[in-house]
């Protein structure tokens, strides 16, 4: 044998001791990591990671919250050439290998070996997977091995079609997309079946670098990937020549892509995903695929989005003009509008606010240039409020032309009113609207704020406020439980009180400093008389008045053991005053606020459903449910009677004359019969409420600043709060019917003597007619013709009265 020859044997004997020794070690490394391994059913049932969704009752996208973004979709919704561009960048021989494309690999192993470095290729689609799944992207040969044994256990199990849905949807494409409809949203805002080949083959070639080649990142750099992932699609026969010119010749088209928000309703978003992470945990909530369905609409959102700027810029025009935003260079600026546009770009936009550039002052008009672009002409109408602001109680003369208010170059803020251009600036104080079902407590619409960019706190359910004289409907309400009337008379006149809780002296006032004497219970609340309002909680008893109160939704540990808490010296959120409000509308029926209907997780169904209670007479209190919220469910359970159906009843009826004729009477201009409410001011007009209802909604709106301090002089509820319930109710009950309270048993209606309370005769020109409960009639004055009856107000629903 020559040499040679033994030479090339030994050579072979080598080679095959070589095979042998690395198909031990393989085999070893297998015995070592396949314990470490996921198993396959681990695999078939990974839970992708889908962002936590938030929507309206109409199934509008309110807001998402997550790290990752992703839409999870099944293979057949991908486009064809899409998945095409994919086996064609990352794969080619998918269809072939066993999970690990040997080839490939080899190739790999004999660049190590002859550079020493670690180089392209060898990683399959399932390997990918497989990292993706479970494993690090650290380059380690330990990783490498661990990623093959598994993506070879993964092909065993799973069919080639389930790898690549899985693939698919995992796969991170950059810009916190994971997934590939994650990515058409991102980049292209639209749909898959929508991407051009170019977009797909855009797309398809993030994998190698998805943060740094992305095209929003480095646009050149995901043009050359587009461009390879196109020429591999041709090599392959997946696409002809005409088709890769076209999509090699289009230009970059992608941008950053929000997800399409369907309603602006931010406050809402913060409630859902502060529920979801508590009740799921704040990993498992932004990852799991949770869709909360809130209770409120979009259109009564947008409602009362409205209601609140539009009351509160009302006020901030009362008050004075604080002057511009900023004062521009303007012969610098003059010579060329673009830098002027970029400069506007910068000033923050809250609320429905334009930033304007003043480019020319005539004598009662100004022309603003806006951030966008357009030029407005600011009429005197909408600049004449501007004046200057000196003080909360003080302004400066009335302007008398334009050059009074604004100067040339002045940056400006600009808002508009019914159609109209108005001169604006951000409002100093803020407020609340919480509008709720008084069936069920179901939350319609909710705004914490001015605008949630500004502040994130939601003043319509965290801030706990003094409501002032909208707490004495509830004090009221007492009284009728414990056998007052309104007809029963209580002095008012001047009181002091020597009470050690309240640490000093008291002596409270009428809000109009005046006394009246003995007074109406009904004239009381309609005339928001304090004094007689101490002495009703007096004769009932602080204990008893806080047992009543507490069983209409209000914590009594917020509220004072003294007589101030019928003043509304008691702190409360405006959500909890609306839900003590529920019981007089609804019939007595006690009800507790809520805002999510349904949890919807992916893939599962329906996970979680409201389970309210419901006042039982509901359907003949009030109008069905808009159609569009859905039918009326019947997982209900019915609501705990609180009150007594004729308290209720008789506390709607003081509440209608509060509307007519007293503090609430603006809300006249809504030409509803139905509408009942208290307004509610505390010391120094530091707090403006109204509470009330009518239609199918309870509203409460409250109004003041974040640190106590005065609104102003003359900023009560009835003037700086009703306006925004007034806005919001009139533009929710546009076109519903009005509500018809049927009175209930046990109530009769009387004439009686306005001065006295007490029941009088037919030929008593000064009688008036008031409702009681049979057991409370009061005492005749003279002998009274009963057949003498009145159909009026309280009693024109044909109940036998006196």
């Amino acid at each position: 044998m020559s040499r040679i020859i033994r030479r090339f044997l030994q050579f072979l004997t080598g080679l095959a001791a070589l095979a042998l020794l690395g198909f031990g070690g393989l085999i070893v490394a297998y015995i070592a990591l396949a314990p470490t391994l996921p198993s396959v059913e681990e695999v078939r049932n990974v839970e992708l990671q889908v962002p936590l969704r938030v929507y309206t009752a109409d199934g509008q996208l309110i807001d998402e919250f997550g790290e990752m973004w992703r839409t999870p979709v099944e293979l057949e919704a991908v486009p064809e050439t899409l998945k095409q561009a994919f086996i064609a960048a990352e794969d080619r021989r998918y269809r072939e290998h066993p999970g690990v494309d040997y080839q490939g690999l080899t190739r790999a192993v004999w660049y190590l070996v002859r550079t020493g470095e670690k180089g392209p290729g060898g990683s399959t689609i399932t390997m990918q997977l497989a990292r993706n799944l479970f494993l690090t992207s650290e380059r380690t040969y330990l990783r490498k091995l661990r990623e093959i044994f598994l993506a070879l256990r993964i092909e065993r199990q799973l069919d080639k079609d389930t790898i690549l849905e899985l693939y698919l949807n995992k796969i991170y494409l950059g810009q916190r997309a994971y997934g590939v409809a994650a990515a058409a949203d991102v980049y292209y805002g639209r749909p898959l079946a929508e991407l051009t080949l170019a977009q797909q083959a855009m797309i398809a070639g993030l994998p190698k670098a998805p943060s740094a080649w992305n095209p929003i990142a480095d646009a050149e750099r995901a043009r050359e990937r587009r461009a390879y992932v196109l020429e591999r699609m041709l090599d392959t026969g997946y696409i002809d020549q005409a088709r890769y010119d076209l999509a090699m010749a289009a230009p970059l088209t992608a941008e950053r892509h929000r997800r399409e928000r369907e309603a602006s309703a931010p406050y809402v978003a913060e409630m859902a995903r502060d529920w979801a992470t508590d009740r799921y945990g704040r990993e498992e909530a932004y990852t799991g695929g949770y869709q909360v369905f809130t209770t409120m609409t979009a259109e009564r959102q947008a409602d009362a989005r409205k209601a609140v700027r539009r009351g509160l810029h009302e006020y901030d025009e009362r008050h004075g003009y604080r002057g511009p935003l900023d004062r521009l260079d303007v012969p610098a600026l003059d010579e060329e509008a673009e830098p002027l546009f970029e400069r506007l770009s910068e000033y923050p936009s809250p609320g429905a606010l334009e930033v304007g550039y003043v480019s020319g002052v005539g004598e009662q008009s100004a022309t603003i240039l806006t951030a966008t672009g357009q030029t407005i002409e600011l009429s005197w109408s909408g600049m004449r409020w501007a004046r200057e602001q000196l003080g909360r109680n003080a302004m400066g003369p009335n302007p008398e032309t334009a050059d009074d208010i604004l100067s040339e170059g002045d940056v400006v803020y600009l808002r508009q009113a019914g159609g109209d251009w108005r001169l604006a600036q951000v409002p100093e104080p803020q407020a609340g609207l919480v509008s709720l079902s008084p069936q069920d407590g179901r939350i319609e619409a909710i705004v914490g704020g001015y605008d949630f960019s500004l502040s994130k706190f939601n003043r319509a359910l965290q801030a706990e406020r003094q409501p002032g004289s909208a707490f004495k409907p509830l004090v009221y309400s007492a009284a009728l439980e414990n056998g007052l009337t309104p007809a029963t008379l209580i002095n008012d006149s001047p009181v002091v009180f020597a009470d050690v809780s309240l640490e000093d002296v008291w002596r409270p006032e009428n809000y109009s400093g005046r006394v009246f004497g003995p007074t109406r219970l009904r004239e009381a609340l309609i005339n928001s008389r304090n004094l007689v309002s101490i002495r009703v909680l007096r004769q009932i008893g602080v204990q008893d008045a806080i047992r009543h109160i507490e069983k209409l939704g209000i914590p009594g540990d917020q509220l004072p053991r003294n007589l101030s808490l019928a003043l509304g010296s008691g702190e409360v959120t405006p959500v909890e005053l609306a839900g003590a409000y529920t019981a007089f509308a609804n019939g007595g029926y006690g009800v507790t606020p809520y805002f999510i209907d349904r949890v919807v997780e992916n893939g599962e169904g329906v996970i979680y459903r409201a389970y309210p209670d419901r006042a039982i007479s509901a359907s003949e209190m009030a109008p069905a449910r808009p159609s569009e919220v859905g039918p009326q469910r019947p997982d209900a359970r019915p609501a705990e009677r609180v009150i007594d159906e004729r308290t209720a009843w008789q506390m709607r009826s003081m509440l209608q004359d509060v509307v007519r004729e007293g503090t609430g009477r603006s809300a006249l201009q809504l030409g509803r019969a139905d509408l009942a409410g208290k307004t509610g001011t505390t010391n120094d007009q530091q707090d403006a409420w109204f509470s009330g209802f009518g239609g199918d909604l309870v509203t409460t709106a409250w109004v003041g600043f974040d640190e106590l301090q005065t609104l102003g002089r003359y900023e009560t509820g009835g003037r700086a709060a009703l306006p925004v319930w007034i806005h919001f109710m009139g533009a929710a009950l546009k076109g519903r019917p009005e509500t018809e309270w049927s009175r209930p048993a046990g109530l009769v209606t009387v004439r009686i003597d306005p001065e006295t309370g007490q029941r009088t005769d037919s030929d008593d020109e000064q009688a008036i007619f008031e409702t009681f409960r049979e057991e409370n009639l009061p005492k005749r004055g003279t002998e009274a013709d009963e057949e003498d009856v009145s159909d009026g107000r309280s009693g024109g629903d044909g109940t036998p009265i006196f």
